[in-house]
């Protein structure tokens, strides 16, 4: 009996680890959006230069709070890019369509339906315009176009994440609290997304994570906690990295 009570304690102790960082999201009302997606702002964060001032190409990445209850728990993330002259493309993930994957010209720092995005990687000139064909082409043979899971994938998250492995030099760590980053479909093993390092993830439900730029998560019904030696971080489920440095690249010119 006392084996009985001590599992069951274990047991409730780590959903309540896990459980921690969301409801303390959730009780202090700082991600209090809209209160309907159809009135939450979209319009541009500042943080992407304007065409006309940029001409090199760039490629970015971005994520934000995802869309009302669903933001205590996760990101929305995706891959901005800008070939030489005026257009620029953002590529995404969405549940909303039956081609769930789509591709439109606009403003790549629009809020995520009243989320502020955050930019995890800003990479311009030469560098991007050697990636921005493989990244089209790795837009291209995503194995899920027609499959959305909130959780724990194939979603937003399991996209970008798919597209960053299948672009060599397109290093880019995506933060823990990406829930769908670690869904590998059919393989049980895979390179992290920030290029030195290998995860094993069970359905994206668990796993363990280790890299030089994402540092050690552990992921447990699709919530991850660890540690960052690179960035100088905690990881904490819900609430995302807590670091003093940002290990993705960043343009010397980008906020």
């Amino acid at each position: 009996m006392k084996r009985f009570f001590r599992y069951t304690g274990w047991f409730f102790g780590a959903v309540l680890l896990l459980l921690a960082g969301p409801i303390l999201l959730a009780t202090s009302g700082s991600l209090q959006g809209a209160e309907s997606w159809q009135t939450a702002t979209r319009e541009s964060a500042r943080i992407a230069p304007l065409p006309e001032q940029a001409e090199e190409a760039i490629v970015q990445v971005y994520g934000a709070r995802a869309w009302s209850w669903r933001g205590y728990f996760a990101v929305h993330t995706w891959i901005a890019t800008k070939e030489k002259g005026p257009a620029i493309i953002g590529f995404m993930k969405t549940g909303w369509r039956s081609y769930v994957v789509n591709s439109r010209p606009g403003e790549p720092d629009r809020h995520w339906y009243g989320s502020k995005p955050n930019l995890y990687a800003d990479i311009r000139g030469e560098e991007a315009e050697k990636l921005i064909p493989d990244i089209y082409q790795a837009v291209a043979s995503y194995p899920y176009p027609t499959e959305y899971e909130a959780w724990p994938g194939p979603n937003s998250n399991t996209f970008v994440a798919w597209v960053i492995r299948e672009v060599e030099g397109l290093n880019v760590a995506l933060p823990n609290h990406a829930i769908g980053k670690d869904y590998l479909g059919d393989r049980i093993i895979a390179e992290v997304p920030g290029g030195a390092g290998y995860q094993v993830s069970l359905g994206g439900y668990f796993g363990v994570l280790a890299g030089v730029r994402e540092g050690l998560e552990l992921n447990l019904l699709g919530l991850s906690f660890g540690i960052n030696p690179l960035a100088l971080g905690i990881k904490l489920p819900g609430i995302g990295e807590l670091a003093l440095r940002n290990p993705n690249p960043i343009a010397e010119n980008s906020p």
